[in-house]
């Protein structure tokens, strides 16, 4: 990436990554950094709804390669995997980190340290995993980091339940933007995760993502600089109101967003208590999802092929 500059970087240099940090703190004392809004002062180590104090707990640390390819490459994502979350999927495929916790509370030094060690492995980018319930520590650790030599994209991992207060605070920290888009009815967001609002809050933070980032752009190699992928897992028995979502990316944000159209469902956590969600997507289902796809001409991206016969869903670029 010669000649590149994550953005958080320039706002380092203008002073205002220490600004940002120090009012994501503030907002922490009363919690407001989610769109649950508990209030709770976690700066004293009280759990908000997340179930996260003052610290941030990581399961992991490491190189990934089962990104999407302009997130992955060669040398892999330096993820950073998160404990705890602010929803509660029925059926979250991590769930003993998102649900049960997983993982051990780190200080802000150690967490800057990780996002050092994985750029000196050689990754192409810091991949914040779950990230929504931790913007403040991030920021912070940020500030230790950049100072140090970090400087390599920023990647915002998240299930796209993110507050308008916390992505204003990264307006111009993240280089890239990696959201869920889980559903469009209230209904099913209040069965499966505990959270009825999800859709307009959702609507609203992708539609913010997408101002501030926009089309993905890539390096000569194919490697994310700036940008937005969207996620969409289609659920079993349209639970995820796919058609509805394509529409919403299509309209609201625009036809060429970037579009990870997954397969990858399959009964876990919770779910294999739920008849309805008992099930993997079937082909019908997905190729249905398909149709849909090229009905709101959603050109760029990436899908998944069925393969229930062993191995997983295999990702291929869809055009």
């Amino acid at each position: 990436m010669v000649g590149f500059e994550p953005a958080y970087v320039r706002l380092y240099r203008s002073g205002q990554l220490t600004t940002r940090s120090q009012e994501a703190s503030r907002l922490l004392a009363s919690c407001q950094l989610c769109p649950r809004r508990c209030g709770v002062d976690r700066t004293n180590g009280a759990p908000g709804y997340c179930r996260s104090g003052a610290l941030p707990a990581v399961a992991s640390h490491n190189a990934h390669h089962g990104e999407e390819p302009p997130i992955s490459g060669s040398r892999g994502s330096g993820t950073i995997f998160f404990a705890r979350c602010n929803l509660r999927c029925a059926y979250c495929q991590n769930w003993p980190i998102s649900q049960q916790g997983q993982g051990r509370e780190v200080s802000i030094d150690e967490l800057a340290g990780m996002m050092l060690e994985l750029q000196g492995r050689g990754c192409h980018n810091i991949n914040l995993v779950t990230p929504s319930h931790v913007v403040a520590q991030v920021l912070q650790a940020l500030a230790i980091a950049v100072p140090a030599g970090l400087n390599i994209p920023l990647v915002y991992n998240t299930s796209g339940y993110d507050s308008p207060e916390a992505l204003r605070l990264l307006d111009g920290v993240v280089d890239i933007y990696l959201p869920d888009i889980r559903y469009r009815d209230g209904g099913s967001a209040q069965h499966y995760s505990d959270a009825p609002d999800y859709p307009a809050v959702n609507a609203a933070a992708l539609q913010e993502m997408w101002r501030q980032v926009g089309q993905l752009r890539c390096d000569a190699e194919g490697i994310a600089e700036r940008g937005m992928i969207v996620r969409h897992l289609v659920l079993p028995g349209d639970l995820s109101q796919t058609r509805s979502a394509l529409q919403f990316l299509a309209r609201e944000l625009s036809p060429q967003v970037h579009l990870s159209l997954m397969a990858q469902y399959f009964p876990a956590h919770r779910a294999v208590d739920l008849p309805e969600l008992a099930r993997p997507v079937s082909e019908e289902e997905y190729r249905r999802a398909l149709d849909w796809l090229d009905a709101y001409g959603l050109e760029n991206g990436w899908r998944q092929e069925l393969e229930h016969s062993g191995g997983g869903p295999r990702q291929t670029i869809v055009r």
